[in-house]
C-alpha cells in the first residue's frame, strides 16, 4: 500500500514546480494588489487635492463677488444687487461645507461664518450709509479676505499633509513588497534546494550502482532510496547486478572446468609424443621424427595458450581489488627496470630513468606488473645495444609515465587494436619466440583500474607508451 502511494520522480518534479509557480505567482499577486491600493489611494489624493483647491478658489472669488456687490447694494439699495450677494454667498457657504469636509481643522471656518454673520448685520441695518458705515464694512470684508487666505493655507498644509502620508505609505508599501518579494525569493530558492538536493541523492545513487557495474563491482547490492519509479529502476540495476555476478561465476566456472579438462589430455599427449620421440614403440623414420616434432611443437602451443588465456582472466579479475597506498614511482621504476636486468643486458639495451621523485596512491604490484610488461615489449622490439627511454612527470592533475624504444615501430593499421586481448601486430622481432598479445591488455585493464589509461603516441623511431594516473596531491 505505501509502495502504491510513493510519488514517481516525475510527480516530485511537477509538485516542485507548482509549489515554486504558485510561491512565485503569490509573491506577484500580492504584489499587485498594493500595487493597485497604492494607485487608488494615489488617485483619490489626488482628487481630493483638486476639489480642495477649486473650493479654496471659489470662495476667494465669491468673497470678491460679495464685496462688490456689498458695497454697490449699500450706495443703490437694489434688491436685484442684493439677491446677487446672496447668490455669492449661497455659492461661498457651500464651498465653505465642502472645505470643512476635507480639511481635520474646522475653526477658520467657524470663524469665515462668524465674520459673514456680522458683513450681514451690517447690510441689514435700515440706516442710510454713511463713510464711517462703509469703512466698517470694507474692514469686515478685509478680514474676510485674511480667513479666505488662512483657508487656503489651511489647504496647502493639508495637501502637504496628505501628501507626505501619500509617500509615507508608497515607501511602507515599497518596503512591504520588497519584503514579501525577498521573502518569496528566498523560499523559492529554499524549495529549489530542498527539492534539487532530495531529488538528485537517488540521481547521485543510480549514477554510483552504474560506474559499479560498469566497474565488475558486484559485491554490494543497489538499493536506491527515493521516487517510486526510481526504486524501481534501482531493483531492475540490482537484477543486473545478480545476472552479471551469476555470469561472472559461470565464465570463472567454465575456465577452469575447461583448463582442467583440456590440461588431462594435453599431458596424455605430450607424454605420447615424448615416448615416440624417444623411439620407445620402435625406432622412427625421418617423416615420422617430422610429424612428432609438429606435434609436440602444437602442443606446447596449445598449453601456452590455455595458460594466456586464464592468467589475462586472473589479472582481469585482480584488477577489480586494488591496494591503493603511497608509492615513489621513481623507486618503482628503478624496481622494475632492475627486475629485467638479465633481460636488457643480453641485448645490450641502456635503459635511462628521466623525472622527478613523484608520489601516488597507487596498487604497486598491479602497477609494476603495467610497467613490466611495457619494458618487457620495448626490450623485445629494441635493436641490439639500443636505448630504452622511461621519463616520468607531472603534468596538470595526471602524472605522466613515458616507455619509448628505438624498435620498428607499430604499424598504422594496428594501431586501433593494440589493446585487444591476444591480438599479435604485424611487426615481429626476427627470431624471437611471439608473445601471447595479452601484455598490453593487462596494462590497460590494471591502468583503468587505478582511474588512468595508457595511450600509444606518435614516435619516431620506435614505439612509444604512455601511462596517465590521477595525481591527488
Amino acid at each position: 500500500m505505501l509502495a502504491r502511494l510513493r510519488p514517481s520522480f516525475r510527480q516530485l518534479l511537477l509538485l516542485a514546480f507548482l509549489l515554486l509557480a504558485g510561491l512565485l505567482g503569490a509573491a506577484s499577486l500580492s504584489a499587485l494588489l498594493t500595487l493597485e491600493s497604492l494607485v487608488k489611494q494615489s488617485r483619490g489624493g489626488a482628487a481630493h487635492a483638486v476639489q480642495l483647491s477649486a473650493d479654496a478658489q471659489l470662495l476667494a472669488e465669491r468673497s470678491v463677488t460679495m464685496e462688490r456687490a456689498a458695497r454697490q447694494f449699500l450706495v443703490l439699495d437694489d434688491p436685484n444687487i442684493r439677491q446677487r450677494y446672496d447668490e455669492a454667498l449661497r455659492d461661498s457657504l457651500a464651498a465653505l461645507q465642502r472645505l470643512e469636509t476635507g480639511l481635520a481643522d474646522q475653526e477658520v471656518a467657524n470663524r469665515w461664518r462668524q465674520q459673514q454673520a456680522r458683513i450681514a448685520e451690517h447690510l441689514a441695518k435700515p440706516t442710510k450709509p454713511t463713510r464711517r458705515h462703509e469703512a466698517l464694512l470694507s474692514t469686515e470684508f478685509k478680514a474676510l479676505a485674511q480667513l479666505n487666505s488662512q483657508l487656503a493655507s489651511a489647504v496647502r498644509n493639508d495637501l502637504e499633509h496628505r501628501n507626505a502620508d501619500l509617500l509615507s505609505g508608497l515607501e511602507e508599501g515599497r518596503l512591504q513588497l520588497s519584503g514579501q518579494l525577498l521573502a518569496a525569493l528566498l523560499l523559492a530558492i529554499l524549495l529549489a534546494l530542498t527539492f534539487g538536493l532530495w531529488l538528485a541523492r537517488p540521481l547521485r545513487q543510480l549514477e554510483g550502482a552504474i560506474l559499479s557495474l560498469g566497474e565488475n563491482q558486484l559485491e554490494r547490492a543497489i538499493d536506491i532510496r527515493g521516487p517510486a519509479d526510481l526504486r524501481r529502476l534501482g531493483q531492475r540495476l540490482d537484477w543486473l547486478r545478480l545476472r552479471l555476478a551469476e555470469l561472472d561465476a559461470d565464465k570463472t566456472r567454465f575456465l577452469r572446468h575447461i583448463s582442467h579438462e583440456l590440461k588431462t589430455p594435453l599431458a596424455a599427449l605430450r607424454e605420447g609424443v615424448a615416448l615416440l620421440e624417444d623411439e620407445i614403440a620402435g625406432p622412427l623414420t625421418e617423416q615420422q621424427r617430422e610429424v612428432s616434432g609438429i606435434l609436440a611443437q602444437n602442443v606446447v602451443a596449445l598449453q601456452q595458450q590455455i595458460e594466456d588465456l586464464l592468467r589475462f582472466h586472473a589479472a582481469a579479475f585482480e584488477a577489480r581489488q586494488l591496494n591503493l597506498a603511497p608509492c615513489d614511482l621513481r623507486a618503482l621504476l628503478e624496481k622494475v627496470v632492475d627486475t629485467q636486468r638479465l633481460q636488457w643486458q643480453a641485448r645490450q639495451l641502456k635503459p635511462e630513468i628521466d623525472g622527478p621523485t613523484l608520489r601516488a596512491r597507487v596498487d604497486a604490484d598491479k602497477l609494476a606488473i603495467a610497467l613490466g610488461n611495457l619494458l618487457s615489449n620495448a626490450i623485445r622490439f629494441s635493436p641490439q645495444g639500443g636505448s630504452i627511454r622511461l621519463a616520468l612527470r607531472r603534468n596538470g592533475k595526471h602524472i605522466q609515465i613515458d616507455i619509448s624504444d628505438q624498435g620498428p615501430g607499430i604499424a598504422e593499421q594496428d594501431r586501433p587494436r593494440i589493446f585487444e586481448p591476444f591480438y599479435q601486430g604485424q611487426h615481429q622481432p626476427p627470431a624471437a619466440r611471439h608473445g601471447s598479445g595479452i601484455g598490453l591488455s593487462i596494462v590497460q585493464e590494471y591502468l583503468q583500474a587505478h582511474g588512468g589509461q595508457v595511450l600509444l603516441l606518435p614516435h619516431e623511431p620506435g614505439t612509444c607508451f604512455r601511462i596517465e594516473l590521477p595525481d591527488e596531491n
